[in-house]
This record gives structure tokens, sequence and C-alpha cells, in this order.
């Protein structure tokens, strides 16, 4: 018995050392860190952008084909089973672990730097810098980055729900690898690397966080953005995000992402009723134009008048990114989508939160383009250099900006709760072996480890080296969600052929 419990251990032994290894490297050795980070970073933009871009748009075709073929009538659990949650609660909680704090932090910056400086070939400050800027937006948090979430969440969620296995990625390649090598070392190491992923991936991003927040309350209150305030920020943020991971899915992390979407609203409209309205409804109406226009030149495009640098440094850097989340949100999203049809899934977790992203980037461009005349152009890149205060910044030109810089700092608390909650309770299944109600000793200590680490990383200045060498060892998840998709169409088509035979038995 001890040694069955060791061998479930080891996933969780080994990823915790390895993740504190990471974490001490770019802590202690902050500059070589960041320089090998950097390096690895400029081989993969530069000799595999071709491959991010084309693996990226094929999941999005695949999972459309998947949804609008047969197989999209397959139920995520029993034929009869009904869904978990309302789909007000499943898309609050889908939204918020998957990007949720990325549109608050990058809602004003992003627009802004494409409009300053757009790909070559377009005049920066101009119309056509403005509407490619909202077209940009509307791309890197479209449906390419919820496909890669939904590949890795629709496997998890069939083969957890529908064929009753163990919620762990090593099982989705059983059907490609074998069972010898799914519960041999090749899987181990899966799970593995989705596991040190995951906690170095989310804990770069609670100092992102972290320092977004503080910024705003230095911003608006004056209160110092220092080591003191670091710490209360993140001991108390620590300490919800753990209450709701140990209150359960059901409670603590449905509660808060109920909040979430009730902010994330609020929030919309007071930009829209405050900023230039009828420009966000025309930039609106145009991104989608152009978004939809210029979908697939735009997911293929290597270079704009030769020069690589903008496609390298935009589009290929966020493909990466989402790639490095997609273990996390994909195995929470499949936690909380029992009961849903296959189609359900895939336009509810692709579609929807595009529709939204794009709602919110037409605002919030809108909001930061709009003003954008009020500085000078060094000044504007001065704004956009430092992205965690740049929201707070631009909402200072507007009658009631403070009131949306007040419920922006409130949102990215929220955001983030739901983010690292979910975070540590997919961690500690995945430290469990798979077991949906993992124990809460795992969800303490993965709680605290992440908690740690972005403080450190904080206080050393690691957060852009740990954040780059995140995306730069996800790059096998690329082939990880590949072989993903195989086992899907294998697992789906013979189950499909079993239940076809099963019912001219019956008939």
């Amino acid at each position: 018995m001890k040694k069955e419990g060791n061998k479930k251990n080891m996933v969780f032994i080994v990823s915790a050392v390895i993740a504190v290894i990471i974490a001490l490297w770019g802590i202690i050795g902050g500059a070589s860190f960041s320089a090998f980070a950097d390096f690895l970073m400029k081989i993969l933009k530069k000799d595999f952008s071709w491959l991010y871009l084309g693996v990226m748009l094929f999941f999005v075709l695949f999972l459309l084909v998947i949804a609008f073929s047969k197989l999209g009538k397959v139920r995520l659990g029993g034929d009869n089973d009904k869904p978990e949650y309302s789909t007000v609660s499943w898309f609050a909680m889908l939204f918020g672990a998957g990007m949720g704090v990325g549109l608050v932090f990058w809602g004003v910056a992003e627009p802004l730097s494409h409009y300053i400086a757009p790909m070559a070939g377009i005049e920066p400050l101009t119309e056509e810098a403005a509407r490619f800027s909202i077209r940009s937006c509307f791309m890197h948090w479209g449906v390419h980055p919820w496909a890669c979430y939904a590949v890795i969440g629709l496997g998890l969620a069939y083969f957890q729900f529908r064929r009753k296995e163990r919620t762990m990625v090593s099982n989705l390649l059983k059907p490609v690898i074998g069972e010898k090598h799914t519960y041999g070392i090749p899987g181990k190491a899966v799970d593995v690397f989705t596991t040190v992923l995951t906690v170095i991936g989310v804990a770069t991003s609670f100092g992102m966080g972290c320092l977004q927040i503080c910024g705003g309350l230095e911003y608006l209150f004056g209160i110092p953005n220092e080591v003191t305030t670091w710490i209360i920020v993140i001991v108390i943020l620590c300490i919800i995000y753990l209450k709701s991971a140990i209150s359960g899915v059901g409670k603590g992390i449905k509660k808060i992402s109920d909040i979430n979407l009730i902010l994330f609203i609020a929030l919309m409209v007071v930009g829209f009723l405050i900023g230039p309205g009828k420009e966000i409804l025309n930039m609106l109406v145009h991104g989608i134009g152009d978004y939809l226009v210029h979908f697939f030149p735009d997911s293929l495009r290597m270079t704009s008048q030769g020069d690589a640098t903008w496609i390298q440094n935009w589009r290929v850097f966020y493909w990466a990114w989402w790639m490095s989340w997609a273990p996390f949100v994909g195995v929470f999203i499949a936690r909380i989508s029992k009961g849903r049809t296959v189609r359900e899934f895939v336009l509810g977790v692709m579609i929807v939160p595009m529709l939204v992203s794009v709602i919110w980037f037409s605002v919030f461009g809108g909001v930061g383009i709009n003003v954008a005349e009020a500085f000078t152009p060094e000044q504007l890149q001065q704004i956009v250099a430092v992205p965690e205060t740049a929201l707070f910044i631009i909402f200072n030109e507007y009658k009631f900006g403070i009131v949306m810089s007040i419920i922006a700092i409130v949102l990215l608390t929220t955001f983030f709760i739901t983010s690292a909650n979910s975070a540590t309770y997919v961690l500690a299944m995945l430290t469990s072996d798979g077991d949906i109600d993992p124990p809460n000793n795992k969800k303490v200590f993965w709680a605290i480890l992440m908690a740690a680490i972005a403080f450190a990383l904080i206080v050393s200045g690691g957060v852009s080296g740990i954040q780059t060498i995140s995306i730069v060892i996800a790059f096998p998840y690329l082939f990880i969600l590949l072989l993903v998709c195989a086992s899907l169409i294998i697992v789906l088509r013979k189950d499909a052929g079993k239940k076809k035979r099963k019912d001219e038995q019956n008939t």
C-alpha cells in the first residue's frame, strides 16, 4: 500500500522539485536565466513561427469539423446526463480561468501598442493603424487561443465523463502510445511536464497581476508600490483563493466567477457610456468585418513587406503563451463541462469568449485611441511600455475615470482569484492521480508555492524571464496537443461505431 502511495505521489514530488528549481534559477540567477530564456525564445520565433501559426489554425478547423459532424451530438457523460452548472455560471468560470485578468491587463495597452507601432507597411497613428490595431486584438484574443484550450479540454472531458477514465493528460494519449507507455515513464513525464508548466505559468501571471494591482493603488491612492505592499496584496489574495479552492468548484470558484462576470460587464458598460460611443460602435463593426475578411491570411501571415518582427513579437509570442496555459485551462474547463454535448462544448468554449473579447477590445481600444492625441508619440510609447499602469493613465483622461479605475482594480483582484483558485484545484488534481476531489493538503501546498514564487519573482525582477521560459518549455506541448487530436478522432469514431452496432442489435 505504501509503495502504491509513493508511486501515485511521484508526479507531485517530481513536479514540485522541478518547479522550485526553475523558480530559484529565475530568482537567484536572474541575468543568466533571462539571457538563456531570451536566446531560446529567439530560436522559436525565428525557426518555428510557421509551425505555431499552422497548428493554431488547424486546432480551430479541427474542432469546428467535429462540432458540426455527427460526433457533435455526443454527450460528455451518459446519454441522459444534464449539465452540472448553468450556462451563465459555466461560461463565467471558464472565461475567468482562461483569460479574464489578461483582458484587463491588456485592454488599453495592446490596442495602443498596435496603434503607435503597427506591422511594417502601415503608417502609425492613422485610421489604418487604428483598424489594424483592433483587428489584431480580435485575432490574439479570439477563437485561436480558445481552440487551443478546447482541444485538451474536450479530450479530458470525454475521457473523464464518457469513458470513466482518470483526469490525467497522459491518459489522453493512450489510444496513440498504448496503455504500457501511458502508465509508464512517458505518461508520468507528460503529467509532470503539465504540472510544472501550470505552476510556473500561473505564478508568473500572479506576479504580473500583483504588479498591476499595486501599480493601480499607487497611481490612484498614493500607496507605495514597494515590497511591503506586495507582501500584503499577495498574502490577502493567497488566503482568499485558497479558501475558495478548498470550498470546492461548486461553491467558492463558482461564486467568485459569477461576481467576475457582473463586474466585467459593469466596467464595459461604464467604459462605453463614458467613452466615445459612436467611435466604439464603428470599431466594433469594422473590426468584426476586418477580422472575418482577414481571418485566414492573418492566421498564416509570416511577414509584412518582408519584415517578420511584428508577427514574431506579437502573434507568435501570443500563440506560444496560450499554449503554455492550455494544460491548466483545459483541465479546468473539462471538469466543469459534464453533461454538455461536444457541439455545445466547442461552440461555448470557442465562440462565446471570442464575442466578449471582441466587445471588450472595441470598448477599451476606443477609449484608449480616442485620447491618444492628448499625448505625444514619446509619451504614448512610455505608457504602453508599462502596461500595468497604462489602463489607469488613460482612464484618468475621462470624467468619472476614477470610478472605472476602482472597478478595474476590484475586477483584476476577483479575476486573479478565479484563475489562482482554479489553478490550485487543477494542480492538486493533477498530482493526486486525477482525483476530481483532491485532498486539501495539496491545495494548500500549491497555493502557498505559487504565492511564494510570485513574490520572489517580483522582488528579484525575474517575472519577464520566467514568463519567457514558461513559453519556451511549452513548445513540446504543441506536439502533445496534436496527439490529443489524433486520440480524440480514434476514440470518438470507435465509440460511435460501437453505439451504432448496439442500436442495430436493439432494433
